[in-house]
């Protein structure tokens, strides 16, 4: 099972005008990341303060993580980045050793 540093950002072209229409949509948004949170594949969700973009931490196969992603197609767009454990890491340094 793999972790994933997932960055996310909304469709702007996609946000409703009208506020209370938005608050619908980000409230939609919400329900559906606290589901993937509450189903273990979001470890950590985060929105940066004023803006459209955010960070969220998911764990499981690529193909998970894919499925996952796609539900918020195509109110938002994502940035996947594989991340390395701490042993992973220490595993490849002492293969550069030999």
């Amino acid at each position: 099972m793999g972790k994933y540093l997932v960055l996310w950002e909304v469709d702007q072209s996609k946000i409703p005008i009208d506020p209370k229409e938005r608050s619908a949509g980000w409230s939609i948004l919400m329900a559906m990341v606290r589901q993937d949170m509450k189903k273990g594949l979001t470890k950590d969700w985060g929105a940066f303060v004023g803006e459209l973009h955010g960070y969220a931490v998911n764990v499981g196969s690529e193909l998970e993580v894919m499925k996952g992603l796609q539900q918020y197609v195509p109110f938002c767009k994502f940035k996947v980045h594989p991340i390395a454990t701490p042993d992973q890491t220490e595993e490849m340094i002492k293969a550069l050793s030999g």
